[in-house]
């Protein structure tokens, strides 16, 4: 099966920067989401495909007409925490307080419960588990934020799993829906979202995908976005990784959703038999 996802943020919302880190600095920056998320729309529109939206609190909280619309054309919504912050910098409150403020806000803008949750930067590692908990609590019943290979950001290589699965952490179970990965030159290599997307060169992508049974992809509005400004105060490798590719991404976008046939999460959860999958404890 072959999933797809956006996570719903803003152009600024870049992990790991000073310049960008709060919502002190947000004010400083162009609001640039009502011209990407009608990016998104048409194409979804143009490829009839469906997908799952992983949203931003404060993109709901600033702009709920964004969320409103997803929800309205019948997309469904899961939280990306409320003030896309690093899970792992955070203490076990402060990100139960976030994640629940980010889901009291896309409630009240669709009327709808929230069951789906990605961390940014898929922040969940093997030294904050009890997020696991935290999202259990505030009755999350699906995941997306096992990154099952090392990253910038941390990942979890210890979870041995990139294909759907049950997450067991200290009494609790998840449904976890985890990147992809491809084995390449001995190791594990991802290209179905963000950067990796936008690097790879579509031959390559076909080729994989085409390979490969389970693929969760994860595209954010910025990949999309050809005439977003630069950030100066990023690194060289960073900016790189940034905005490489981002003239040639809708292309590669609707290609690849033309060339295989995608699904939301909703769909693809129900036609797994998930007393087969593989059980993972953490």
């Amino acid at each position: 099966m072959k999933i797809l996802t956006f996570d719903i943020e803003e152009w600024f919302h870049i992990l790991d920067n000073k310049s960008t880190k709060t919502e002190k600095e947000w004010v400083n920056y162009e609001a640039r989401i009502h011209e990407n998320m009608d990016r998104i729309f048409n194409i979804l529109g143009k490829s009839k495909v469906s997908a799952t939206f992983f949203v931003v609190g404060w993109i709901a909280k600033q702009y709920p007409e964004v969320v409103k619309e997803i929800s309205n054309r019948g997309y469904e919504i899961g939280s990306h925490t409320n003030l896309h912050q690093l899970v792992y910098e955070q203490d076990k409150m402060t990100f139960f307080n976030d994640v629940e403020k980010s889901i009291k806000t896309l409630e009240d803008c669709t009327g709808k419960k929230v069951k789906m949750f990605r961390a940014p930067g898929f922040s969940i590692t093997e030294k904050n588990k009890w997020a696991f908990e935290v999202l259990y609590e505030l009755g999350i019943e699906i995941d997306s934020s096992i990154f099952p290979t090392g990253r910038t950001h941390g990942g979890f290589p210890s979870y041995g799993c990139a294909t759907p699965s049950i997450l067991s952490y200290n009494g609790v179970t998840l449904k976890e829906f985890p990147i992809n990965t491809h084995p390449f030159v001995g190791k594990d290599f991802i290209f179905s979202g963000g950067g990796y997307f936008r690097i790879i060169p579509y031959s390559l992508l076909k080729k994989w995908t085409k390979k490969d049974d389970y693929i969760m992809s994860y595209i954010h509005p910025r990949d999309l976005d050809p005439n977003q400004p630069m950030i100066k105060e990023l690194s060289l490798p960073r900016k790189f990784k940034s905005y490489y590719g981002l003239r040639g991404a809708q292309v590669k976008l609707e290609k690849w959703l033309t060339d295989f046939e995608f699904m939301d999460i909703d769909t693809a959860e129900q036609l797994i038999d998930w007393d087969l999958v593989r059980k993972v404890k953490i």
